[in-house]
């Protein structure tokens, strides 16, 4: 009698690994198996593609100079029946080349490795008390897949947290700008302190907590990882908050200076454009490459409830008669109020302009 057996894989392990070459990380195997064994399931699941790539196994990892493993690192996708100490040495070579390392293990002997990793994940279900600690993070479900549903996630969350940079800097500097630049241009302060105070309050509070909740963007695991020390004001962030903000400014300015001259209420009407426009602008920015209508204007609920409410408020001081004294506002007409949210909607054509430039650049 032949007696087989095969080494089942997790159905998700390919899709998983198939996501991991899409959003730009290269998975390796490390593994005590047999090296045939190791090399025919690492082809099964996709870590085996390219004709260059290679499986090395301990005994001749110990036989190779260092210099000659520093070549070949980036090609070497599998390691079989590897010693805890050419762990180590893996992960280290794979650092000294630039790359930012993630180690999965279980035993104690991987704990030095999964130290020394950028990111250690400990197996929460078969791993060691002596893995865990190491680990910097502890898979509970031991699946690979939750490890590129992980990566996905926590690209999400720090677009959002670049979103709320973004918004919140753009906002303010375009307040800044406005209180700056009208004393200049012979214009009154254009706002009270209250009215700064709301706006912060109202206006960037709100709409800013509410993007948390933006979902992930549909290239999220299409594009290469960005550099662990890239600024947050890289890939052209800081120019946007240089140049919305003086846009802002600008139309708060000339609505100013065109209220004044044709005697109009215009510290209301500056109020008001000023807190439209702030609200164009976080529609705008929900992604930085797509479109409003791209993306779908009531993909983030909270946010577009959190737009309508601050309209909502600002409205309410501003016709309402017991806080116009507060607030130091005045009713404006129809035909005002009509002009302050067309010129606010600016803001939002000119940022949609700016991302339809990007993508042709990109094309």
């Amino acid at each position: 009698w032949l007696a087989g057996i095969i080494y089942a894989r997790r159905e998700e392990g390919h899709d998983a690994v198939d996501q991991c070459k899409t959003a730009g990380i290269v998975p390796v195997m490390i593994t005590g198996d047999h090296p045939i064994t190791a090399k025919t399931i690492a082809q099964r699941i996709g870590i085996l593609f390219f004709q260059n790539d290679l499986v090395v196994t301990g005994q001749q990892l110990k036989v190779m100079g260092e210099e000659d493993f520093k070549d070949k690192v980036e090609n070497i996708k599998v390691y079989a029946r590897v010693s805890p100490e050419q762990k180590l040495q893996i992960v280290k070579t794979l650092q000294e080349k630039g790359h930012f390392v993630a180690m999965t293990g279980d035993g104690v002997n991987d704990a030095p490795s999964l130290k020394r990793a950028n990111i250690g994940v400990a197996m929460g279900i078969t791993g060691t008390d002596v893995s865990k600690e190491a680990a910097h993070m502890i898979l509970l479900d031991d699946n690979f897949s939750t490890i590129v549903n992980a990566v996905r996630e926590g690209r999400r969350i720090y677009d959002n947290i670049l979103k709320f940079i973004k918004y919140l800097m753009t906002t303010n500097s375009g307040e800044l700008w406005t209180l700056l630049l009208g004393p200049l241009l012979g214009l009154p302060i254009a706002l009270l302190p209250i009215h700064i105070l709301w706006i912060n309050l109202m206006s960037d509070g709100l709409p800013a907590i509410a993007l948390s909740f933006e979902p992930a963007e549909k290239n999220i695991m299409k594009r290469p990882p960005r550099p662990p020390q890239e600024s947050v004001f890289a890939r052209g962030r800081g120019l946007h908050i240089i140049w919305v903000g003086l846009l802002m400014a600008a139309i708060a300015l000339g609505s100013q200076a065109f209220s004044i001259a044709n005697n109009l209420p215009w510290q209301t009407i500056v109020f008001n454009v000023l807190c439209l426009s702030q609200m164009a602008h976080v529609l705008a920015i929900r992604s930085e490459t797509q479109s409003l209508f791209t993306i779908g204007l009531f993909s983030n609920k909270p946010l577009i409830g959190a737009v309508l409410l601050s309209v909502l408020l600002q409205l309410l001081v501003t016709y309402i008669p017991f806080l116009q004294p507060v607030f130091h506002t005045e009713a404006l007409t129809l035909l005002e109020l009509l002009a302050v949210f067309g010129v606010s909607a600016l803001v939002f054509v000119a940022v949609e302009i700016e991302k339809l430039v990007s993508r042709q650049r990109r094309k």
